[in-house]
């Protein structure tokens, strides 16, 4: 499963480095890494980490390229 952070809506509560801190990870004070691609063996704790995210700033899976194709086609728009 592939997973996006929309790093303009993350405000850093760090819930997802909680929940699934093998795909997650702080940087510094602020700083997000993540793994894009997540391991079979993690889907379930990022699942829960997007849910948990209160800006919901975690796209999985279809979300990911649904987010890209809104991201296309309001840029085509300008």
């Amino acid at each position: 499963m592939q997973t996006v952070v929309d790093l303009t809506r993350c405000q850093g509560y760090a819930q997802c480095v909680f929940l699934a801190p093998e795909v997650f990870q702080l940087h510094g004070e602020e700083g997000l890494l993540y793994a894009t691609a997540v391991p079979d063996d993690q889907i379930e704790r990022v699942r829960q980490a997007a849910a948990a995210c209160p800006v919901q700033a975690i796209l999985l899976g279809e979300e990911v390229s649904a987010g890209a194709r809104c991201r296309r086609s309001s840029s085509a728009r300008r």
